[in-house]
Parts: C-alpha cells; sequence; structure tokens
C-alpha cells in the first residue's frame, strides 16, 4: 500500500472520527489498533502497540502535568484564590472599566500558579461576571476580559498542555515553559490598555461603581502583602529555578506544588476536604492527558512506520517553498483547526506531520512551539465551538447569550493574531528568554 493510502487512511480517519464527536484518546486508540494490524504485521503489530502504550506514559518528563493541575486545584479548593482576587481588586482604583481589569489582572496572577485553563475561565465567570453585571457592565465588556485571559493561561507557566506539548513534539519542555512568558504578559497588557481605551470611548459600557476608593491607606494594601505576593512567589519559586538552571522541570513542579501546599498550611485552609477534592480533580484531569499521550505517541509511531511521515515530509519540502512560507502554513492550518476541535486534537493531529518537517528545514523548535501555542490559545477562543467560550456560557447567567460571548471575544482574537504575526517577524519575542536559561 502507497504511502498516500495510509496517510488518507490514518490522518483522514482520525479527523472524521474527531469530527462526529468520538472522544479524543477512543479516536486514537481506535485508529492506531487498525494501523498496527495493517502496516505493523497483524497480531505482532499489536503486540508491539500495547509495548510501545505502555513506555510512552511510563516517561519521567511526563511527571509535571500532575503537579502543575495539583497546584491550581488546591488554590482553588482552599479559597486563596477568592483572597487573590480581593487583594487585586482592592489595589486597582478608578480606573475605566475596573472590574474588567481586575479580572485581567487576577487571572495573570492565577495563570502564573494554576495550570487549567478552564479552571480560571470558570472560576472568575463564576465569581466576578456576577458582580460586573450587577454594577450595569455590559456582557461584552464583562465576559470578553475573562475569557480571554483564560486562554493565556496556556502561555504563563506553569501549564500543563505546555508539558504535553513539549513531550509530544520533543522540545525541551524547560524552554518551551520560559519561551511563553513574554508573550503571555505581552497580551495581558495589552487586554488592559483594550479595556481602557475601550470603555474611555463608550463609558456606558462600564458605569464607575465607585467601590474602587473604599478601601484606603494600609488597608488597601493589606491583602496584596498577606495573599497576592505570597501567591506570586510560587511562581518566583517555579520560573526562576527553571531559568537559573537550578531545576529541571519535573523538579520545578514539585517545588512548586510544595510550596502551593505550605502556603495553604501557613493560611490554615489545607483541610482534609480541600485535599481530597483536589486530588480528585488532579486525577481526572491527569488521567485523561495520559490517556490522551497514549494514544497520540503510538499514533506518530505507526504514521512513521507506514511511510506516510517520510512522503509528506517529502511532499512538503520538495515544492521549494521558503520556510517562512511553510510556517505560515502550519500556522494557518491550526488556526482553521482550531474552529472545529480542541487543542490536544489539534497537537495529535498535526505533530507527526508538522515536526519532522521543523527537524528537516532546521527551524528553531522553541520559536515554532510558541507560535504553536499562540495558535492553541487562539483556538480557545474561535466561534463557535471555542472552549472557553463553552465554558462562560455555562458559568454565565441566563441574561448572557451566545452572541454577547461571539461578540466580546473578537477583539481579544484580533489582539492575539496580533501577538502571533509579531512572534512570526519577530523571533526574539519567544527565543530570548529561554536563550537566557542556565
Amino acid at each position: 500500500m502507497s504511502w498516500e493510502f495510509a496517510a488518507w487512511l490514518l490522518l483522514g480517519g482520525s479527523t472524521v472520527l474527531l469530527f462526529i464527536g468520538m472522544p479524543v484518546a477512543l479516536t486514537f486508540i481506535t485508529i492506531n489498533i487498525v494501523g498496527a494490524w495493517l502496516y505493523m504485521g497483524g497480531e505482532v503489530g499489536l503486540t508491539q502497540l500495547a509495548r510501545s502504550s505502555v513506555s510512552s506514559v511510563a516517561a519521567f518528563s511526563l511527571t509535571p502535568i500532575p503537579l502543575f493541575v495539583l497546584m491550581g486545584e488546591i488554590l482553588f479548593h482552599t479559597g486563596l484564590a477568592m483572597k487573590v482576587i480581593e487583594g487585586v481588586e482592592r489595589l486597582i482604583t478608578r480606573l475605566p472599566g475596573r472590574l474588567a481589569v481586575v479580572a485581567v489582572v487576577a487571572g495573570t496572577v492565577f495563570s502564573a500558579i494554576s495550570g487549567s485553563t478552564i479552571a480560571t475561565t470558570a472560576m472568575l465567570g463564576s465569581l466576578m461576571l456576577p458582580v460586573m453585571l450587577a454594577r450595569g457592565y455590559h456582557p461584552k465588556i464583562a465576559t470578553g476580559p475573562i475569557m480571554a485571559i483564560g486562554a493565556v493561561d496556556m502561555l504563563i507557566p506553569p501549564s500543563a498542555l505546555t508539558v504535553l506539548l513539549g513531550s509530544l513534539s520533543g522540545i525541551s519542555i524547560s524552554k518551551l515553559l520560559i519561551g511563553g512568558v513574554m508573550p503571555g504578559v505581552i497580551l495581558s497588557i495589552s487586554f488592559v490598555m483594550w479595556i481602557v481605551i475601550r470603555v474611555k470611548i463608550s463609558p456606558h459600557l462600564a458605569p464607575d461603581d465607585g467601590e474602587g476608593s473604599r478601601h484606603r491607606g494600609w488597608d488597601r494594601w493589606r491583602l496584596f502583602f498577606a495573599y497576592v505576593l505570597p501567591t506570586l512567589s510560587i511562581f518566583g519559586v517555579v520560573v526562576g529555578a527553571l531559568a537559573a538552571g537550578w531545576a529541571t522541570p519535573t523538579e520545578c513542579a514539585a517545588l512548586g506544588a510544595f510550596a502551593t501546599m505550605v502556603l495553604a498550611m501557613a493560611y490554615r485552609v489545607l483541610t482534609w476536604d480541600a485535599v481530597l477534592k483536589s486530588l480528585r480533580g488532579t486525577a481526572g484531569i491527569s488521567g485523561m492527558i495520559l490517556f490522551i499521550i497514549l494514544g497520540a505517541t503510538t499514533f506518530a509511531q505507526i504514521l512513521s512506520f507506514s511511510g506516510a511521515s517520510n512522503g509528506l515530509v517529502e511532499m512538503i519540502t520538495g515544492r521549494g517553498l521558503s520556510t517562512g512560507m511553510i510556517v505560515a502554513g502550519m500556522m494557518l492550518m491550526l488556526i482553521f483547526l482550531g474552529i472545529f476541535v480542541d487543542q490536544v486534537s489539534m497537537m495529535m493531529i498535526t505533530l507527526p506531520i508538522f515536526m519532522p518537517v521543523v527537524q528537516a528545514l532546521g527551524i528553531d523548535p522553541v520559536w515554532f512551539g510558541v507560535l504553536f501555542l499562540i495558535c492553541m490559545q487562539l483556538g480557545l477562543l474561535l466561534p463557535p465551538h471555542g472552549l472557553l467560550l463553552m465554558t462562560m456560557r455555562g458559568v454565565a447567567p441566563p441574561q448572557v447569550t451566545m452572541a454577547h460571548i461571539f461578540v466580546a471575544v473578537v477583539p481579544y482574537v484580533a489582539m492575539s493574531l496580533l501577538l502571533l504575526a509579531a512572534v512570526f517577524f519577530i523571533p526574539g519575542i519567544a527565543t530570548w528568554l529561554p536563550g537566557r536559561i542556565g
């Protein structure tokens, strides 16, 4: 059988199964069984498939995933996250669209200590959206920042999806984690500037609530020093150890999880109930991710064994296109996929093809990885099936419609596209900081 037939069968079959709604892990396990039987010698191939599946999830490099997820779960279930929101709110006063800005700043803090985009959006949406609507904020200006900053969680470490991308692609996980810091911070600052300018132009979208000046003196700063600063110190522990080269990503994740638990114990909020809820949440999310890794790794092996990977790489590189045009085409494909499928599916469909091309052309893998992350972040926000759009609809009050949510997210999608273009033309935005790692 030709490599073209193998490519259509494996890539096309997995795409069709994903589009009809089959779970990601089950989709790739099904395709893997068919591929192993056809291209790896029937029963012998199935035996090898089982061995490869076990080895794919036994990798020590995957350990940061549950540890990063655990950090966020502890903060949410102990109530420390709500204290951080209150501390940020007291600091931001007399600013147009104050509560929307608070959502962005608080979301950036959570991005630095949580590995879950959905958890950040769901928490900010359930806590801050009703308050903003009650104080007269238009749904467009209230929902947009919460969804947008939830997506930034993917770029700023710790991020479970970044670890997953690094593991599946072979890109240095530590450099990929550090590479997302500058783009994530740039997006957060851009969101704040947009909110202030938008509300200055149309003040009716976010009336002055008069609450910003209620706390003065030490009372205004007390929660910042008591909760926000200690919580941000966890980010300092994780990223500082990574950037200095003192610890591996796994060791940094362990340090971060330990620091989070010590912080919760210091505030006397680390109850058995909170611990059990955090462990259940971590086990559920991590188990799902590991099942997906199992399917993705063996899928890439079968694709290579069938000859489809080499055939596709030779077809792409043999057309005489420049490296920039090829990378731009990859990004367009990712953005298109982001409209229909989730981020993990995007990785599993494209990485077996993209990474051999990246290696063949000598493209900087960290730069490419950060571009890939920005495209996945865009996919979380793209109508009609963006995961964070669905999350927002699930936690929003009835008066917030899907039309409000779709309109609200448009400017933030535009800013993310501008960032993607900036990183494409100025690679140093993504590569300068990782280049400083010891």
